[in-house]
């Protein structure tokens, strides 16, 4: 059976027809063609697929598109205005937090909304706060870096 949702995606609406089954990563990827939330172990541990779901960070490999009818999305597409980049990403960019890139797209949605909560969080709190997400190839001490580096730009932005 199929089911005509509509969801506010990186601001804007959209209306999409999915399967009952279809997970949000899938419809986000394929219905939507928004190819940077990556899709890793499909069980929900990795945090690849980290999108922001009204604000808070979600595996859309573990959410039925049908259940977030209504709802917004923001994918690593829609964290920054067209042609600039996030305080978060320049983090990123500036402190070298990422190698092949393949997990950044969930550590970028994660840690938006962990600096959206808490905007000067300690190393404890960083460390705390990106543990839902794996990287096979950083280390992450340079992903902790940026994490507190996107703090002072958000800072210096506010």
């Amino acid at each position: 059976m199929e089911h005509e949702i509509t969801l506010v995606v990186n601001g804007t609406a959209r209306r999409v027809t999915v399967p009952a089954r279809r997970l949000l990563s899938d419809c986000l990827r394929h219905d939507l063609g928004l190819t940077g939330t990556h899709v890793g172990c499909e069980h929900g541990v990795c945090g690849c697929c980290t999108v922001l779901l009204d604000g808070e960070p979600v595996r859309s490999c573990l959410t039925f598109a049908v259940t977030v009818d209504g709802s917004e999305i923001t994918t690593v597409e829609g964290l920054a205005p067209e042609g600039g980049l996030s305080p978060v990403q320049r983090a990123f960019a500036e402190c070298h937090g990422l190698q092949c890139g393949f997990c950044t797209p969930g550590f970028l949605c994660t840690v938006t909304a962990m600096l959206k909560e808490n905007p000067a969080p300690t190393e404890e709190e960083v460390l705390e706060g990106i543990s839902g997400n794996l990287c096979r190839c950083t280390g992450y001490q340079n992903i902790v870096k940026a994490v507190h580096r996107a703090a002072e730009l958000l800072a210096e932005e506010a």
